[in-house]
């Protein structure tokens, strides 16, 4: 199984494929894989022993970040993720990211969030869209309606934990969508990055 792979001078940890939402530009859609990995679908979820034996026999040689994000959403596993994170901050010098759409209250709705203080030094999340209807029909969340009020809550609760929140949109949606995106954004004082579908469907950028 492929639980890290390189990509673009970063280590990303792969612990889970379940994922609550059917994102209309979700990469595995199409494909097994980013860029020129090895297939990212998992037999099984790995126990935290495997991963961290994974981790340490991994070549790590000049990459500085952890990046939690493969073929499914790593708070489903938000236990686990955060027991590797501590592994990794103990072993390495290391910082380490989450990518996320957010809805770990749905998800995992008895989580504590400030288990992440000094142990995550970043999260991305998956804005996507500017408003909960557009967010619908783009991200397709099993929780429906209120999943984009879940995502942006958690937005604002992890800036005062984690030192660097940011949030990420497509650029499926349109140009006028993009621009309240960002409208948002400023307005909970989140950096926005606009990030470009690659046609090939093996990676954003």
């Amino acid at each position: 199984m492929t639980i890290f792979y390189k990509f673009e001078g970063k280590l990303y940890a792969n612990i889970t494929n379940k994922c609550p939402c059917a994102c209309v530009f979700c990469l595995r859609k199409n494909g097994d894989s980013v860029a020129d990995n090895d297939s990212l679908w998992l037999e099984r979820e790995p126990d935290i022993d495997e991963i961290i034996k994974a981790f340490d026999e991994f070549d790590k040689t000049g990459l500085s970040e952890l990046v939690f994000c493969g073929y499914g959403e790593p708070m489903e596993r938000c236990d686990v993720l955060l027991e590797v994170a501590k592994y990794v901050k103990q072993t390495t010098d290391m910082t380490i990211r989450i990518n996320t759409n957010g809805l770990v209250d749905f998800i995992n709705p008895a989580f504590d969030p400030y288990k992440m203080r000094y142990l995550i030094d970043s999260i991305s999340i998956s804005l996507n869209a500017p408003d909960p209807e557009s967010y619908l029909e783009v991200t397709k969340p099993k929780f429906g309606l209120p999943s984009f009020n879940s995502m942006i809550n958690f937005a604002q609760t992890v800036k005062s934990i984690v030192p660097t929140v940011m949030f990420t949109v497509v650029d499926v949606i349109s140009p006028e969508q993009i621009e309240l995106c960002k409208e948002l954004a400023e307005g909970l004082d989140i950096p926005l990055r606009i990030r470009h579908f690659v046609t090939d469907n093996k990676s954003y950028t």
